[in-house]
């Protein structure tokens, strides 16, 4: 089986090392391919201006694009301009792959005020990011319907893992700041993202379109940083004022992974706990 994953960048190659492991060929679309580990055939490819060239025998397709910065027009190029040239690429070479999964986030949901949202949740999103990604989505559907191609939508919610300690070094230099207003806060370990993707275009049964890709615990941002200090031995960060900038951030909403859950997918790190406890210990490290 060949493998395609559209935006090889970290999340990208822990997917395709894992379809590698499991006896796949893997090629990986990125602007410096050459960055890639050996067990994945690099190709280059500038997604958000170019319809790339791709291989004649896909079966999967992985869409795993990220922006260079956090603005619309960015956004627009990397998701919307990514998927569509994916997309203008399978029909011009008349590729028809049995799965192409499009790895999206929870951001496009607002804020619910602390309630649980899940795939009927309504996408009412109030920031550009979470617009454009409703666009790629819906781009996606609808390019797909009426093919033998089963399109899915992957709602990730932050990830952590290698690569990613932010909070970890905010903890630990002691610049973090606990919001006045309780908000939680819903998260993945990087490999658990990358085992969903595995998991999700190769399972037996028919997937859905949408799925909620977070761990099982919606916990307060407070909670987590904490439990960091506590790991780490720092001071318990303080709590910022009311009003005060620190205290804004995307909304507060409780992200629930049932359906995911419901696919028979386990986690290797089920609550922020596990995973950043091993992250902490060094662990969970696949490649630079």
């Amino acid at each position: 089986m060949t493998v395609l994953i559209a935006g090889c960048g970290d999340l990208g190659t822990e997917v395709g090392l894992r379809f590698a492991a499991a006896g796949h060929n893997v090629v990986g679309l990125r602007r410096s391919p050459d960055k890639l580990p050996a067990e994945i055939s690099g190709m280059f490819a500038d997604l958000s201006v170019a319809v790339p060239e791709l291989p004649e025998d896909v079966d999967i397709v992985v869409v795993a694009i990220a922006a260079d910065t956090s603005t619309e027009e960015a956004y627009r190029a990397a998701y919307l301009n990514g998927v569509k040239n994916v997309l203008d690429a399978l029909e011009r070479q008349s590729i028809e792959p049995q799965r192409i999964l499009f790895v999206s986030s929870t951001a496009v949901y607002k804020d619910s005020g602390g309630a649980v949202v899940d795939e009927s949740t309504p996408t009412e999103p109030t920031r550009f990011s979470g617009r454009v990604l409703v666009e790629a989505e819906d781009l996606l559907f609808s390019r797909t319907q009426g093919t033998k191609t089963q399109p899915i939508s992957l709602r990730l919610g932050g990830i952590y893992g290698p690569g990613r300690t932010r909070l970890i070094d905010q903890v630990r230099s002691g610049t973090a700041v606990i919001p006045a207003q309780p908000r939680h806060t819903n998260r993945v370990h990087r490999d658990d993202a990358a085992a969903m993707i595995v998991h999700l275009t190769t399972m037996e049964a028919v997937p859905d379109r949408v799925y909620v890709g977070v761990d099982d615990h919606a916990a307060e941002m407070g909670d987590v940083m904490r439990f960091l200090a506590s790991e780490m031995g720092c001071p318990e960060p303080p709590t910022a004022a009311p009003g005060n900038a620190s205290d804004a951030g995307p909304g507060d909403k409780r992200c629930s992974n049932k359906r995911l859950r419901a696919t028979g997918f386990e986690f290797t790190f089920p609550t922020y706990k596990e995973g950043y406890r091993a992250l902490l210990a060094g662990e969970g490290v696949r490649h630079p």
